[in-house]
C-alpha cells in the first residue's frame, strides 16, 4: 500500500494572529459628525411637519369649499322662494304706507287731488256748455274759489257749477258734463289698489310654489 498523502497548509498556527485596529476619530471630528445627524434629523423634522401641515391645511381647505358649495346650492335652491318672500313684503308694505299716508296728506291738501283731475278735464271740457263738480261741503268756498279761476285762465266758456255735497268725502270729488262724467272716490281706489296688490301676491307666490 501506500503512504497517505499528507495535508500541507501555508498557515503557520504557530506566528501570532494579527488584529484589525480599530478607526481612530477624534473628539471634534466626533461631536461634529454629532451635530451634522442632529441638523439632518431636525431639517427632516421641520420638512416633514411642513408636509403634514401643508396637507391638513389642503383638506381644511377642501373641506371649507365643499361646505360652501353645499351651502352655495342650498341658497340657490332656496332664492327664489326667498325673492319671491322679500318682492312680496315689499309690496305689502308699500301699500300700508300708501293707506296710511293718504289720509294725512288729504287733510294736509284736500284740494290737490281736486284740482289736478279737473285741471285734466277743462283741456277737454273746453266747449262744454256746462260743467258740475261736486265736493265735500267743507270745501265749498275753496273749491269754488279755485276752480273758478281755473276754468278761466283755461279758457272755459261753459258754466262751471260747483256744489258741496256731505256724502262725498274730503278729497274726493264728482265731475259732470253734459255727456258724460268722473268720479273720484278714494275708497274704490283703495280698494282696487287692494285688489291688484293681492292677485299680484298670489300669482307670485303660486307661480314659486
Amino acid at each position: 500500500m501506500s503512504a497517505p498523502a499528507k495535508f500541507l497548509f501555508d498557515l503557520d498556527f504557530a506566528a501570532p494572529v494579527k488584529t484589525k485596529a480599530d478607526p481612530v476619530i477624534s473628539p471634534a471630528d466626533h461631536e461634529a459628525a454629532i451635530a451634522a445627524a442632529e441638523k439632518r434629523g431636525y431639517q427632516k423634522g421641520v420638512t416633514a411637519a411642513e408636509v403634514q401641515a401643508r396637507t391638513q391645511a389642503e383638506r381644511q381647505t377642501a373641506a371649507a369649499f365643499d361646505r360652501i358649495a353645499a351651502a352655495m346650492g342650498i341658497v340657490a335652491t332656496q332664492l327664489p322662494a326667498i325673492s319671491t318672500r322679500i318682492e312680496t313684503d315689499a309690496v305689502e308694505v308699500a301699500a300700508a304706507i300708501a293707506r296710511k299716508l293718504a289720509p294725512a296728506l288729504i287733510a294736509e291738501e284736500p284740494f290737490e287731488e281736486i284740482g289736478a283731475l279737473m285741471s285734466a278735464c277743462l283741456g277737454e271740457l273746453v266747449s262744454a256748455p256746462h260743467v258740475v263738480v261736486r265736493v265735500h261741503e267743507d270745501l265749498y268756498d275753496l273749491a269754488h274759489e279755485r276752480l273758478t279761476e281755473m276754468a278761466r285762465m283755461r279758457g272755459f266758456e261753459g258754466r262751471l257749477v260747483v256744489l258741496g255735497d256731505a256724502e262725498i268725502a274730503p278729497g274726493d270729488c264728482r265731475i259732470e258734463w253734459a255727456d258724460g262724467g268722473l268720479v273720484r272716490d278714494r275708497a274704490e281706489i283703495e280698494a282696487a289698489i287692494d285688489d291688484a296688490v293681492t292677485r299680484y301676491i298670489d300669482a307670485r307666490r303660486d307661480r314659486n310654489g
